[in-house]
């Protein structure tokens, strides 16, 4: 089919591009390039420069896609604190640009939100329903992008999906850019730099491989409406991360301590059953698997 990748020559976008490419769809990226690069790009998809917010009905009009995976998006948190203004102009006016240049193609939209933004702090596996309790104006900017897509499925009786994405790591995640603690910590140990945990690292996070997020999208791509978490539904420790990150590289350096930094969330997990009943996805990758392959994929690109 048809399809275009906003985002697409980012960390997550240039997966989904990649599968997409790899099936034989005819693929278009839509990327300014703002943190993204044209070498993350698949070969097979054609990189067009523009901004969601200017651009994208221009390239929707030109493609008539039947498929966009809006992943394009301000992700950075402490910039969104920052710059709320410009957070909500990527991520809010951004999305709206988007869902109305496919509805006027009749284009189905898979969303890219966020479990661990939208639901703060967490007692447990968080489902679908569980309260939604963002505390960045990031993870705000994320759900009002879910609540327009659930609007046109109302209002005009579309049926875009949304996923709400764990904490994400892989391949092509930089550590400057995305922020990923497992980004970091990997670059930092094959530089051998100090790596640093924030608080008592005792704090949780849903660790997610790429290659499981890509397999998710695919499964909404054939998929009528709905909000679905994709996560592992296990919860992660950043010691027992940091304890991962040293046994795969065989770099055994401990880590410093420093303070914990302000709003950072105590323990973050998402429960995947849904996505399990309904999409027929489940993550397959385990952590240090997943690590081992980002771990290798770092080596490659430093030796070039």
């Amino acid at each position: 089919m048809r399809a275009i990748v906003t985002g697409g020559a980012g960390f997550i976008g240039s997966h989904v591009a990649e599968a997409l490419v790899a099936r034989g769809d005819d693929v278009h990226v839509l990327d300014s390039l703002a943190t993204g690069s044209r070498e993350k790009v698949p070969a097979g998809a054609e990189l067009h420069l523009g901004d969601i917010r200017l651009d994208a009905r221009t390239l929707f009009d030109s493609v008539r896609p039947e498929l966009c995976v809006h992943l394009a998006a301000q992700a950075d948190v402490g910039t969104s604190v920052e710059r709320p203004d410009y957070d909500a102009e990527v991520n809010v006016l951004g999305t709206v640009r988007v869902l109305d240049a496919a509805r006027a193609h009749g284009t189905h939209v898979v969303f890219s939100s966020t479990g661990g933004a939208i639901y703060g702090e967490c007692d447990g596996p968080a489902a679908e329903d569980a309260p939604r309790r963002p505390i960045s104006p990031y993870g705000i900017s994320k759900l009002a992008g879910e609540e327009y897509v659930a609007g046109w499925n109302r209002l005009f009786g579309t049926r875009y999906v949304s996923l709400r994405l764990a904490n994400v790591y892989g391949p092509r995640q930089e550590a400057s850019l995305e922020g990923g603690v497992v980004a970091i910590f990997l670059e930092r140990l094959a530089a051998g730099e100090q790596t640093t945990i924030f608080g008592d690292g005792e704090q949780t996070r849903d660790f997610i491989y790429v290659g499981d997020v890509v397999a998710g999208v695919l499964a909404a791509a054939e998929h009528a409406g709905g909000v679905y978490n994709i996560g592992t539904g296990v919860e992660t420790s950043i010691n027992a991360l940091h304890a991962a990150c040293r046994r795969v590289t065989a770099i055994d350096r401990e880590p410093e301590y420093a303070e914990a930094r302000p709003g950072d969330i105590g323990r973050s997990v998402t429960d995947p059953s849904l996505a399990a009943r309904e999409l027929g996805w489940r993550a397959e990758r385990p952590l240090e698997d997943g690590l081992r392959l980002t771990w290798k994929s770092l080596q490659e690109a430093v030796a070039g």
